[in-house]
């Protein structure tokens, strides 16, 4: 059975929308999880960013009206911890960086094409 993959976007990002497209085209499968709606926990997003080899500062949605808003820059320069910084994820969906897809042996945070093209053939 081939992996299906566990693709977290928000429907209107038009980052997501591009990414669900190039899966589409290269035939990959996915379940679709909203992340808001159904915001990954602190648990998942310590297990992903461990499977990805992502920091955890990295799955951070820095573009994000809510990263400015709770001034989370600064937060992470002044020392916040790895667990901290997890829990403020899972506290809001719109912190995390988008789309994630996750698979059996591989995590992106974010669409760039030619690193899924890679890591997905």
């Amino acid at each position: 059975m081939a992996n299906v993959f566990l693709f977290v976007e928000y429907p209107t990002c038009s980052t997501c929308r591009k990414a669900k497209k190039w899966l589409d085209a290269q035939g990959v499968e996915f379940v679709d999880r909203h992340i808001v709606d159904d915001a990954p926990t602190a648990k998942e997003l310590r297990a992903w960013s461990t499977l990805g080899n992502i920091p955890v500062r990295k799955l951070f949605n820095t573009s994000g009206k809510r990263y400015r808003e709770l001034n989370i820059k600064d937060r992470l320069a002044a020392g916040m911890s790895d667990d901290e910084a997890f829990e403020l994820l899972a506290q809001d969906g719109m912190l995390v960086k988008r789309p994630l897809l996750v698979g059996e042996n591989v995590v992106f945070a974010g669409f760039r094409e030619d690193q899924w093209r890679e890591a997905l053939g």
